[in-house]
């Protein structure tokens, strides 16, 4: 099944990054994620070939697949990943196949504010998740923005900015 997305989305295999912020306390989230990674994107999702995403969301309790129109212009930016024979596509979707309902790592995602808390190795973050499905080693280091700047320099992607 096609998910219906807004035009602005890039066909095929994409990083959707999101640089808005929500408001009441989940804005203040945005903000200090966004903060603590130096950069400016709080979240990242992988939006396949079908127009489906994934990733690991706090509000949606951990990895999972789901349905986003990204239809808010100005929150996303997409980086479109190069995969001519499809086997990254394919590596990606399997990699989150094996690891949906994975809680969501509330702590590892803290280790970056801190320093000090460890990561785990059955929980996953957003970017963590998405790096670690498209094949990065030790997904945890990196935070939406460094997700970001790492796959366009590694795909040699472009960064579509949707303003």
């Amino acid at each position: 099944m096609q998910a219906a997305l807004h035009p602005t989305v890039p066909t095929g295999l994409c990083l959707a990054l999101y640089k808005g912020t929500r408001p009441g306390v989940a804005g203040l989230y945005n903000r200090l994620g966004r903060l603590v990674d130096a950069g400016k994107y709080s979240h990242c999702e992988i939006v396949f070939s079908n127009g489906i995403s994934a990733s690991s969301s706090f509000m949606d309790h951990g990895v999972r697949f789901k349905q986003i129109g990204y239809s808010s212009i100005g929150n996303w930016d997409f980086l479109h990943i190069p995969d001519q024979d499809g086997l990254v596509e394919i590596s990606a979707l399997n990699w989150f196949r094996r690891h949906e309902g994975k809680a969501y790592d509330i702590w590892g995602n803290i280790r970056f504010a801190t320093n000090f808390a460890r990561d785990s190795s059955d929980k996953w973050f957003c970017s963590e998740a998405c790096m670690a499905a498209l094949g990065f080693p030790e997904a945890y280091r990196y935070g939406p923005s460094g997700a970001a700047s790492l796959a366009q320099w590694h795909f040699g992607a472009e960064l579509n900015e949707v303003f």
